[in-house]
């Protein structure tokens, strides 16, 4: 019993002398294994510039974090104001960098949503969802899946005529989109 107490003993000694000797404020190094995982730091949060109009507190133009919604932008703006038409609004939907967002008023007539079909039938490449871009002749789920993965990549569409280099559109496919499409 005696030599457990002693032991114990000794090993606080040595845990107490470790602590003084140790100087404040320095750093160990201890080696990694090379099995050890290291995650990279995030990358900066990209940004986007939305012109805000119509009926909000403040239009104007707001820059949001990538992934922002209509809700974001029109909070940005300081929210809706009394003569707003919220119904006309789809706040769930993303933005997309360089657009304007039209807030109407009561009674106006809402712009068709960016992307959405306009009374031409012309769809906007760098806003449309996948299911807008299916309603194109000769799109379907894995085209315009492929549109999309194109733009989130590469980002937005400069001409329709980029539309080149999404895998599977060759010359004749982009011949006959040409009228439903723009940038």
């Amino acid at each position: 019993m005696r030599a457990a107490i002693v032991l114990a003993l000794a090993a606080l000694a040595a845990a107490v002398v470790v602590t003084v000797v140790t100087p404040r404020g320095e750093s160990r190094t201890f080696p990694v294994a090379s099995s050890s995982v290291v995650t990279p730091a995030p990358d900066p949060v990209a940004t986007l510039l939305v012109h805000v109009t119509g009926c909000v507190a403040r239009p104007g133009l707001y820059e949001l974090n990538e992934g922002a919604r209509v809700l974001d932008a029109v909070s940005a703006a300081g929210g809706f104001t009394p003569q707003a038409e919220r119904s006309g609004v789809n706040l769930a939907r993303k933005v997309a960098d360089g657009e304007q967002l039209h807030i109407p008023a009561v009674g106006e007539v809402a712009p068709s949503p960016a992307g959405a079909p306009s009374a031409g039938g012309v769809l906007n490449l760098n806003t449309a969802s996948e299911a807008e871009l299916e309603s194109l002749p000769r799109v379907g789920p894995a085209m315009a899946a492929r549109i999309v993965a194109w733009r989130e990549k590469n980002g937005p569409f400069r001409s329709v005529d980029e539309l080149l280099e999404v895998s599977g559109i060759g010359e004749k496919t982009l011949d006959g989109l040409r009228g439903s499409v723009t940038v």
